[in-house]
């Protein structure tokens, strides 16, 4: 279905494929994955035409339709929700806009005059609406927005009311309900709690066009695809099988190249020492005249290019009381919405809780209560002895200084700290060289994240209280945190909708349900095998 044959690309200074070539083929299910700046949303816009290769060529079939999600959303409002995605249906959504009008028409006393008019063209619009499949559309276009978690309110009210994220899951919707012959979805697992990723990933493994993605969720794209391409070093390497099997399959292909690269190495010396030793010797000079000859015509084989990793550090932090956290009869409402009535939980040295529930189940909330930056409106939130919180918000990003570098963002954090010691902490959390002069206003929300991360743990906390901490972090990053996570000898208490951070990490479940509030001994793992669901939000 698409081609692309020997493209090369260049960005500025950065070379991001060098004569590449790979192919999406009927039915595929492909993964795109390598570090962030490989290039992966450049070969996304070259397949969707919005840029073109250097050189090289990106042929798609003739009459193919594509559907291109970005991050990259652009404006949206003065519409609903609803109208925003079925407009990506194409000329259904301009007899809907004038179904739309003629009904406001037909409601309006001033027109009383045209009315014989007014109905008549509506009748016509409306037989043309009906001849183009419409009214199912917008059976299906509230039903992929249903899965996206939009209420009927959200559905039917201004898109330019919504928040990014939910502008974002607006134009994702267009995408899915376009139902296109090949999908780009560039990280299509952004922004979405996990009732919604759940949905989303249960509707691409029934859509039956050729899907190629990104996603910083490997439990997601492990249950989707059935291909991997990989950008390494400007090559497009292709590996059938999962995203599991694909690392696999890189360790071993690593592993072999390493093993032939100190095979070929060995051989090289010895050759080479033989030529030292009797080059000067007229008896051997045929001999060393065909090994030097031997030598140069031998195709050199290079060691696995060392994959840069981040080893977050994190120090022993002070033991605390045994009791953390208490709430005891804990009320809380945003206007006329209850969040909690009469809550009480006690939170233990070394317990890791995850909390569950749907969008605006009160997570978030809770998190607020605990860590200090909200009051509940009646009851008693009592911290332990020698307790330190370190508290991880979404927020927190915002509040950094666009005008600090990253190393004076440190300092201002902590004036008594030297030099070595904050540039040891930014090292540890992937911020090495020249980078520590970058100023906030240019980083990435990664870079972001892993920066407010660093403030956060440098004088370690004992209990961390981390909302959505994975958010903005690629793969190999969020297996850094989770690994440093699960050495740590602190309690915890997080949100977060990443199956596999929710695995690993949690020993204890919070879930908030319409129903109640239950609580869970056993992690995550153990919730979903005893309640038969993997969020509150889905039933078995």
């Amino acid at each position: 279905m698409i081609r692309l044959e020997n493209i090369s690309k260049q960005n500025g200074h950065q070379i991001l494929f060098i004569e590449a070539s790979a192919s999406l083929l009927k039915g595929e299910k492909i993964g795109l994955v390598g570090p962030n700046g490989a290039g992966k949303t450049t070969l996304f816009r070259m397949i969707a035409g919005e840029e073109g290769p250097d050189d090289g060529q990106v042929s798609t079939d003739r009459g193919i339709s594509i559907g291109y999600f970005s991050q990259d959303v652009g404006e949206m409002a003065g519409r609903s929700a609803l109208a925003e995605v079925m407009d990506g249906a194409g000329p259904v959504s301009e007899v809907a806009a004038e179904m739309k009008t003629l009904e406001g028409a037909m409601a309006d006393p001033e027109r009383l005059h045209e009315m014989d008019e007014i109905i008549t063209r509506y009748g016509d619009v409306q037989a043309r609406f009906e001849e183009l499949g419409g009214y199912e559309l917008e059976g299906r276009a509230r039903e992929v927005l249903g899965g996206l978690s939009f209420t009927q309110a959200m559905m039917d009210g201004d898109v330019g009311n919504l928040s990014g994220g939910w502008k974002m899951r607006v134009a994702l919707a267009r995408i899915l309900l376009k139902n296109p012959d090949v999908m780009l979805l560039d990280e299509p697992s952004n922004h979405l709690d996990l009732e919604s990723l759940i949905w989303l990933e249960s509707f691409l493994k029934n859509y039956d066009g050729a899907l190629f993605m990104t996603s910083h969720d490997r439990e997601f794209m492990n249950r989707i695809v059935n291909k991997i391409i990989e950008i390494d070093a400007g090559e497009l390497i292709s590996y059938s099988g999962d995203y599991a099997f694909y690392g696999q399959q890189r360790a071993m292909s690593e592993k072999q190249q390493q093993a032939q690269y100190e095979r070929q190495q060995a051989m090289l010396a010895k050759e080479i020492q033989f030529i030292e030793r009797f080059k000067a010797r007229a008896s051997h000079a045929a001999q060393v005249q065909s090994r030097v000859k031997k030598l140069e015509k031998i195709d050199r084989v290079e060691p696995p290019r060392r994959r840069q990793t981040i080893l977050f550090d994190f120090p022993t932090p002070p033991r605390s009381g045994d009791d953390v956290a208490s709430l005891r009869g804990i009320h809380k409402a945003y206007g006329e919405k209850q969040i909690y009535h009469d809550f009480s939980m006690v939170i233990r040295r070394k317990e890791r809780w995850c909390i569950m529930g749907v969008n605006g189940a009160g997570k978030s909330t809770l998190l607020k209560l605990i860590a200090g930056s909200d009051k509940p409106d009646e009851g008693i939130i009592s911290i332990g002895a020698s307790v330190k919180i370190g508290y991880f918000a979404q927020h927190a990003m915002d509040l950094l200084d666009g005008e600090h570098t990253i190393f004076e963002t440190l300092e201002h954090a902590f004036p008594q700290a030297g030099q070595g010691a904050l540039r040891t902490l930014a090292g540890c959390f992937g911020f090495s060289g020249d980078d520590i002069e970058k100023r906030c206003r240019v980083l990435s929300g990664g870079e972001k994240a892993r920066l407010v991360m660093a403030k956060m743990l440098f004088d370690p906390p004992n209990f961390l209280v981390l909302d959505e901490p994975t958010n903005h972090l690629d793969m190999a990053t969020k297996d850094m945190l989770v690994k440093a996570l699960g050495d740590y000898e602190g309690t915890m208490l997080f949100v977060s909708h990443d199956r596999y951070f929710l695995s690993a990490l949690s020993n204890r479940v919070l879930e908030l349900t319409p129903d109640g509030i239950h609580q869970y001994g056993g992690g995550y793992n153990e919730y979903v095998a005893r309640t038969g669901h993997e969020a509150p939000g889905l039933h078995s």
